[in-house]
């Protein structure tokens, strides 16, 4: 996982950078992230376009392109390091829609964690608001 920014409480937002990370994820909060973190991964590997014909260097910056242009899989925890909330955000955290937040279960988030969720937006410059973000809502 990778350091985002802090949030109220002794709560930290991390990203996940690997598939185990969203296996784990997955499995601690209840949902489908894992299934996610794999579709748009793999879609923004195939959006790779090497810049050589030789075989052995076509996969040099691939690694690169994919962490700019596939969406962000974000994880809050607490002091304790236990997941509270999952969130997906735009590639590079900014602009564009698409960005949903949900707790353990697939649960709203917002009335414990708003907060956290409105520290996320301020750090990448956007709005998480519930209407738009959470998915599940009635």
């Amino acid at each position: 996982m990778e350091y985002v920014c802090d949030a109220p409480h002794n709560r930290t937002w991390f990203r996940l950078m690997t598939e185990g990370e969203a296996v784990a994820e997955s499995l601690e909060m209840g949902h489908a992230v894992e299934k996610h973190f794999r579709r748009e991964r793999q879609r923004a590997a195939d959006a790779f376009h090497p810049t050589t014909s030789v075989f052995v260097e076509q996969d040099i910056n691939k690694e690169d392109h994919i962490r700019r242009t596939m969406p962000l899989f974000l994880t809050l925890r607490d002091q304790d390091g236990t997941a509270l909330v999952t969130a997906m955000l735009p590639p590079t955290g900014r602009g564009g829609s698409g960005c949903i937040v949900v707790g353990s279960g697939n649960a709203d988030p917002y009335p414990d964690h708003g907060d956290a969720i409105a520290a996320l937006g301020l750090h990448f410059g956007m709005t998480l608001d519930r209407s738009s973000c959470y998915p599940y809502r009635r």
